[in-house]
């Protein structure tokens, strides 16, 4: 059985509480009505991603993903507008991947740059020919 909660006291620790707040979903009193996962679902989504903004970034994925799937309805004069919930997600997920790619190429030129503690492969005069080799 799916479980939905929130303590707002937890926040200091990488866990559900956080990742609910940071996404803002914590009306966890509707259960599945009002949330759009479970605390199971955010809690495999965290263990498998080390990376906290890796993992915010599945779970925004999996959250649009879903609401995805909601079609628009019109009942006489209401109107349920689902899609616009999904689009909202998208561009979530669009921003935080684009930040966590920018994020990746600053990583990667300091990786560069410091060798990664590494000796270089290439060097100074590694094709000139050595003295007495044929």
């Amino acid at each position: 059985m799916a479980t939905y909660s929130y303590d707002p006291s937890n926040l200091k620790e990488n866990g559900v509480d956080l990742m609910r707040f940071e996404l803002g979903d914590t009306m966890v009193d509707g259960k599945e009505k009002t949330c759009a996962l479970c605390d199971e679902e955010y809690h495999a989504i965290i263990s498998r991603n080390k990376k906290w903004k890796k993992a915010k970034l599945a779970c925004i994925e999996s959250i649009f993903r879903r609401f995805s799937y909601e079609p628009d309805t019109t009942t006489g004069p209401l109107h349920y507008a689902f899609g616009n919930r999904a689009k909202l997600w998208q561009e979530e997920y669009r921003a935080l991947k684009a930040e966590l790619s920018q994020e990746g190429v600053a990583a990667g030129a300091v990786a560069l740059q410091t060798g990664c503690g590494k000796e270089p492969y290439f060097y100074t005069g590694m094709m000139s020919m050595e003295k007495g080799r044929n």
